[in-house]
């Protein structure tokens, strides 16, 4: 600066960060000067969308603005798809992953959805799920209703605790739920949840395509016992009958498990279908009658677990399969009931 320059110029210069000759430099109290080479930058980029699952944009723009410190990033992001969130709330959400946790008794499935496969396929997403599953399964009998599934307002209440790098702490299901739909900035809902037990008996599990332990997009569950089988000497082979069964309901996709407990207004609509369709080939009355009966009988054997075509083996039917079951065994072996859940069924995309 020039000699005899006014003392507010070099106040100024000062201010802003520049030396001025015979004084010092000075920097503000409290600033950092980072210094981040591109390949660091890249691998902080990378890192960071790995732990968030945010667009490549938003994670650049935020580690700018935080000048490059990854927890002070990973924490505006947060904020950032909190709100973002929200606003997604009422976007479709149909994909997504079904988390399966087995107990003593019985086993636990819940199904969390997502708006993309992308952030289905992110491991804090997955540990969510898994998380979840296993607190379903520990859950006590207050929470539990008749319907096999949860009485969901008491469910979103109970305690879960997630471990991984984003997030390790204890929440209650439906913050945790929320914190992971602020870290990835999508609408992120437990959309449902369902148990099913055998109290003298085995419950069987198959995963479709199961991109890790205890997750898929499809899951079959059965529930087998034997009579008079206090002491359970049959359970290695009610253990491989009902993994072949679950695998069984996953493909042939039944809706009851014997024809008695086809629901009335159900049978009577397809009753309905049945006579229209056959009243068109101008047949007397009584032939028509045959046809709908025809037609009903096929209708039971698609639909109903007990009279369907076992995939493996077509040559046998369900019930006939459980019958030589029994028969082998020297006790009688019986389904107790079933479950088939696919992520995203009856959803409107």
């Amino acid at each position: 600066m020039a000699r005899g320059a006014p003392l507010w110029r070099a106040a100024t210069a000062i201010c802003r960060g520049r030396s001025v000759r015979g004084l010092p430099r000075i920097t503000a109290i409290g600033a950092k000067s980072f210094s981040v080479d591109a390949s660091s930058r890249t691998d902080l980029i990378k890192t960071l969308r790995e732990r968030t699952g945010a667009p490549i944009k938003d994670v650049k723009e935020v580690l700018v603005k935080c000048e490059w410190n990854e927890e002070n990033a990973f924490t505006e992001l947060r904020k950032k798809g909190l709100a973002a969130a929200t606003k997604k709330s009422s976007r479709v959400a149909a994909e997504g992953l079904l988390g399966l946790a087995h107990f003593e008794k019985g086993a636990a499935v819940i199904e969390i959805n997502s708006e993309t496969d992308f952030v289905a396929r992110n491991d804090l997403f997955q540990s969510l799920v898994l998380s979840v599953a296993k607190a379903a399964s520990t859950l006590k009998a207050s929470v539990l209703s008749k319907e096999r599934s949860f009485m969901f307002g008491n469910f979103q209440l109970v305690n879960v605790k997630l471990d991984h790098a984003s997030i390790t702490r204890e929440l209650r299901v439906r913050d945790a739920v929320s914190e992971v739909a602020a870290i990835t900035g999508e609408n992120v809902r437990l959309r449902r949840a369902f148990y099913i037990s055998s109290q003298r008996g085995i419950v069987s599990s198959y995963l479709h395509m199961s991109p890790a332990s205890g997750l898929s997009r499809l899951a079959g569950l059965v529930s087998l016992e034997v009579e008079h089988d206090q002491e359970g000497s049959h359970s290695e082979t009610l253990k491989s009958l009902g993994s072949s069964l679950a695998m069984h309901v996953v493909a042939a996709r039944p809706l009851f498990l014997s024809k008695e407990l086809v629901d009335s207004e159900v049978l009577e609509h397809e009753r309905n279908i049945c006579k229209a369709q056959a009243s068109t080939a101008g047949k007397p009355e009584n032939v028509v009658q045959k046809m709908v009966e025809g037609r009903l009988a096929k209708y039971m054997e698609e639909v109903v677990l007990l009279e369907q075509k076992y995939v493996a083996d077509e040559t046998k039917r369900i019930n006939v399969l459980l019958k030589e079951t029994s028969k082998e065994i020297g006790k009688t072996a019986k389904i107790e009931g079933f479950l088939r859940i696919e992520v995203g069924e009856g959803i409107e995309k």
